[in-house]
């Protein structure tokens, strides 16, 4: 006798997104790309600054010309683009910790986004002015 038993496999469950959770194309996606761009970024920039200074060391000529090339234009709008990266990066940090540590964090995650991208305006708008008139001569 041979009896052959039948196995009943279920049905793969469909993965259902709610809308809006953090990390799915809304505001706390976009702050955690940002995020992680600007920290990199920042990252490499601290990595040549600390190249760049210890060549002081190594050949005071060689420091000289290599100071010297930061003094263009296109470096001037490099270091724009270094403040508004720390700039936004210090205060999403910010929002971060009131995410991870704040009760309600979560519930007011997206509008803290809007605080810091608004707050980043402001001192961005504030900072360029100033920065690209000592950059070109201003």
């Amino acid at each position: 006798m041979s009896s052959s038993a039948t196995i009943e496999v279920p049905a793969p469950r469909r993965s259902v997104i709610p809308g809006g959770t953090l990390y799915r194309g809304n505001e706390g996606m976009w702050s955690w790309v940002l995020h992680r761009i600007t920290g990199v970024a920042i990252y490499f920039f601290l990595l040549v600054h600390i190249l760049d200074t210890a060549l002081v060391r190594v050949s005071p000529e060689a420091y000289n010309i290599v100071i010297g090339a930061y003094k263009t234009p296109i470096m001037g709008l490099g270091e724009l683009a270094l403040v508004g990266a720390i700039g936004f990066h210090a205060l999403n940090g910010l929002r971060i910790i009131l995410v991870d540590f704040w009760g309600v964090g979560t519930r007011h995650q997206k509008a803290m986004f809007y605080v810091v991208l608004g707050v980043w305006l402001v001192l961005m708008i504030g900072f360029t002015p100033r920065h690209l008139m000592n950059v070109f001569g201003g």
